[in-house]
């Protein structure tokens, strides 16, 4: 609509943990197999099937949306150039020497056997001892308890004999290397350099001193160091070069390396117990405390126990792409909006770790990487000893690719083509943010090969802020390595969206909204047949449940794609979080009926007018009105107001701040073209007026409409095309050569405007639709109907009031329905003191006498009225009792801050107003 081209490509990522997760509790519900069961060729052919079933979901609520996309250039991260693309990507960063392999601590879920991201991780808090339900476990597993177990002291020199420690995971004490003090802690200046007895291996183990890893302030200042098992007493077993000893499998199962025969092949729980019970037998317990408040970690996807385990992965260099990335944030090649998260994009880049681009999953791009074995020992013993990890790995597009480097490696290294060895590819999978980062230059056909590509860089990106680092930054990093320049210009995050007590949505909550369910509507009994359809556990099953029932108890009505469209917009103004309301969507619906009805009240008047009626055509045409200057106040007001909203739109739009942009059209559709020019217009409209005035009044309202409908289609595009083609058809029904889509019209210029902006005008009007509501009011509070005519007298003690006052009182005269209108100018004690007056300002009053009120006024009413006011100024005086009361304390003047002192005066001010304003009514009432 703005002139430009625009390509927005539409795709799905392969979800690797997520969809493999989900496709595993399927086969498990209708099946009772795992994926071990079927191999993986079976099981990768399975989430085939489920994603062909079920993948397009996402794709079809974004076409219900309304987004206009290339849906033929349409992705999916593992479609065929996509893979190949990520296949180029990891060999150019294995040859340029930043994709290496190593074994490091990694958060591992063993439920799921594979290393997962920190997004992935899910953190939750307990208050002390809690039962968790975890994934595959009948039994319930103890959290939030603190254990202590002492460590006897080899060779103890004074009277420090044992050093106790507390672990909430007393099991991973098997895998302890050293216990840690701080080196500038008195208490154990005698013990540097001793060692402790392991109280289970019976082992000596160092004592280390480390400023890092201890608080000298915390417990007893001394920390058990379990390198294979934390992540920071893995950095410190690093600084002090401890053994690395991994005392579990990759199903959480004690492996030999426990140095206990009784725990091996038994679950990391069952041997939580059973070495409680071992401590305490052999004398080293020293109890527990069962209050700890402690941060639980788990798997997002299975709901797991996350265990900090070594395992051998695959790392990504990230060190000088970040600074490249800071460096693009710095000289504004990038941008981010709002601007509050930009410390987060330095805090990330300026401290990034090499990333772990490895999972354990069947699902996902499979690393291109052969690993080398030498079936011949001796040869094995030369070749594999001598590499620094004793692996050889060898990374290419197949398998006959890393035949070919195989042979070369043979040649180089004198070893004959015909020992036997064997190539096996690596079963782990890349994480899919992997190949997510590469979607700028994926997603356009980049192969590694083309220098140049179509549309890259993108100018604009908009996505959820949680996702800043593990995408954005990510494909940052990656895009502008491989071309040379940034994959977009400005990033625009968004709220994340929550349920209207914002909660975090979930399935095992039962607070899910599918933006097709708001869309279409559904039953409150369907909700609950599609939950009962999916992979929920019985218990989860009751739980969603009973918050559906509450959160959605008649269901979830049919709003529409625009009323969704509009609200989500419009909620953007939450920065943090977006507490997602069924409410203020309907709301949006209303507001889009609004439309609907103003539209077709305007076509029935266009058809009756249809000689003053300004063709439409694609270009925006401003009305030409001469002598702007001696229009009727109504006609200048509303052009300023219409001036004022496109030139707020534009801004609100240009700055990312959307929701001002529909705060802005929705005022002006209902507030000011509704509730104001068609209510002043009425008459003209339906003929009653002037020629030229009947003129004016249509050509502004069909530019009002065309304008407003133009300002609309971005955010509501079903409503407003369907309008607007029916707008075309009732002012040039003739025409051969009407545009074909609204959406690529001309959008509304501030420029072409401009002219019609009137802060004068729009004054001067508030201070006639504020007289106009006053005298509603007042018709209000005195119980007489809008058609009764009323004597009106409007007094202001302000010169400058005059002018507008007495320029528009025929206006005002007919809209406030007044036998006569009359304007006071004076002080306010020159007021008659037989009227009834409703306040405006200090210095803008209307008043009627009382007797013309009596005389049209039904008796029961006043008596009615009189009732209200008595029980309002009863309330009223109790406020301001009690307000006293507390501000004539003795200790109010010294215990009380400034500002709920000022806040006091205030309220106790704005009562008595209130309670002399209904005084004085009540006076008049009862006369």
């Amino acid at each position: 609509m703005c002139g430009e081209a625009v390509s927005w490509i539409p795709g799905t990522d392969h979800a690797g943990i997520g969809t493999q997760s989900v496709v595993e509790k399927q086969l498990m519900k209708q099946h009772k197999l795992t994926r071990h069961d079927l191999g993986r060729d079976k099981f990768i052919s399975e989430v085939w099937k489920w994603k062909e079933l079920h993948g397009n979901k996402i794709i079809e609520q974004m076409r219900k949306m309304g987004s206009s996309l290339d849906w033929k250039n349409e992705f999916f991260t593992m479609d065929a150039p996509r893979t190949e693309a990520v296949t180029n990507a990891f060999i150019q960063f294995f040859k340029d020497g930043l994709l290496y392999r190593d074994t490091r601590i990694v958060n591992w879920c063993c439920h799921l056997e594979t290393a997962i991201s920190d997004i992935e991780v899910d953190y939750e808090t307990v208050q002390g001892q809690t039962f968790l339900t975890l994934p595959g476990r009948e039994d319930k597993v103890e959290v939030g308890v603190l254990h202590k177990l002492a460590y006897k002291v080899v060779d103890p020199v004074g009277d420090i004999e044992e050093l106790v420690v507390a672990t909430t995971r007393i099991e991973t004490i098997l895998g302890d290397c050293a216990l840690a003090i701080h080196p500038e802690d008195p208490r154990y200046k005698t013990l540097h350099g001793k060692f402790v007895l392991h109280p289970v291996l019976n082992q000596k183990i160092p004592i280390i001193c480390d400023p890092e890893l201890v608080d000298p302030d915390f417990g007893t200042g001394v920390v058990k160091v379990t390198p294979g098992h934390d992540p920071n007493d893995y950095a410190c077993g690093r600084r002090h070069n401890l053994p690395l000893t991994s005392i579990m499998d990759k199903t959480g199962t004690f492996n030999e390396l426990c140095g206990v025969r009784k725990y091996q092949n038994k679950d990391r729980y069952v041997v939580r117990n059973e070495i409680v019970e071992d401590l305490i037998s052999s004398g080293a317990y020293r109890g527990k405390d069962v209050n700890h408040e402690m941060r639980i970690s788990r798997c997002s996807r299975s709901g797991d126990i996350i265990e900090p385990m070594v395992q051998p992965q695959w790392f990504l260099n990230c060190q000088e792409m970040a600074k490249t990335s800071i460096k693009n944030m710095d000289n504004r090649s990038m941008n981010i909006t709002p601007g509050h998260h930009k410390p987060d994009w330095y805090r990330w880049l300026e401290n990034i770790q090499d990333w772990c681009v490895s999972r354990q999953l069947w699902w996902g791009h499979r690393i291109p990487a052969y690993r080398l074995i030498f079936n011949d020992p001796e040869i094995r013993k030369v070749i594999q000893g001598s590499a620094s990890s004793n692996e050889l790995w060898f990374v290419a597009e197949s398998k006959e690719k890393a035949v070919e480097q195989v042979s070369d490696f043979l040649n180089k290294h004198k070893i004959s083509n015909q020992t036997d060895y064997s190539l096996e590819q690596d079963d782990d999978v890349l994480d899919t943010w992997f190949s997510s980062a590469l979607l700028p230059l994926s997603a356009l056909g980049w192969d590694r090969k083309s220098k140049s590509l179509e549309n890259y860089p993108t100018a604009f990106i908009e996505t959820g802020f949680d996702i800043l680092f593990f995408w954005v930054a990510r494909m940052a990093m990656l895009s502008t390595y491989f071309s040379g320049s940034p994959p977009f210009k400005d990033i625009y995050l968004h709220a994340m969206i929550r349920d209207s007590q914002g909660r975090k949505m979930s399935k095992s909550l039962g607070n899910v909204i599918d933006p097709l369910h708001v869309i279409n509507g559904i039953s409150l009994n369907e909700l609950r047949q599609a939950l009962h359809s999916g992979n929920l556990a019985s218990e989860e099953i009751k739980r969603s449940e009973s918050v559906m029932e509450k959160e959605f108890p008649d269901g979830i009505p049919a709003c529409g794609t625009d009323a969704l469209r509009f609200s989500l917009v419009s909620y953007t103004q939450q920065t943090r979080q977006i507490n997602m309301d069924i409410s203020n969507v309907t709301s949006a619906l209303h507001f889009g009926n609004k439309l609907w009805n103003l539209c077709r009240f305007s076509f029935g008047r266009f058809d009756t007018l249809r000689e003053y009626v300004p063709p439409i055509s694609d270009s925006l045409a401003v009305p030409s009105i001469t002598k702007l200057e001696e229009q009727p106040l109504v006609n200048k007001y509303i052009l300023s107001r219409l001036a004022d909203t496109v030139r707020k739109t534009h801004s609100a739009m240009s700055e990312y701040q959307l929701h001002q942009a529909t705060d802005s059209i929705r005022r002006f559709v209902v507030n000011d073209l509704c509730d104001v020019y068609l209510e002043f217009s009425k008459p003209t409209l339906y003929g009653k007026s002037t020629i030229e005035e009947q003129r004016s009044a249509t050509l502004i309202l069909t530019t009002c409409l065309d304008t407003s409908l133009r300002l609309l289609h971005p955010f509501m595009p079903f409503v407003t095309e369907e309008l607007w083609q029916n707008l075309i058809a009732h002012t040039n029904p003739e025409s051969s050569t009407q545009p074909d889509s609204l959406m690529v019209t001309e959008f509304p210029a501030p420029e072409k405007f401009g002219a019609f902006y009137d802060e004068q005008v729009e004054s001067e009007m508030q201070i006639i639709l504020s007289l106009i509501h006053a005298s509603r009011s007042l018709r209000q509070t005195q119980h007489v109907s809008i058609s009764q005519e009323l004597p009106f007298s409007v007094w202001t003690d302000q010169p400058d009031l005059l002018g507008p006052l007495r320029r528009y009182s025929s206006e005002l005269q007919n809209f406030v329905k007044a036998t006569s209108l009359e304007i006071v100018h004076g002080q306010e004690a020159e007021i008659p003191s037989d009227v009834a007056v409703s306040t405006i300002s200090p210095n803008l009053k209307v008043f009627v006498p009382v007797s013309a009120l009596k005389s049209v006024g039904s008796n029961s009413k006043v008596q009615g009225e009189i009732d209200r006011i008595k029980r309002k100024m009863a309330k009223i005086t109790k406020e301001i009792e009690d307000l006293e009361d507390k501000i004539n304390k003795p200790e109010y003047e010294v215990r009380v801050p400034e500002r709920v002192k000022l806040s006091n005066s205030k309220r106790l001010a704005m009562f008595k107003e209130q309670l002399t304003s209904f005084q004085t009514n009540l006076g008049l009432l009862e006369k």
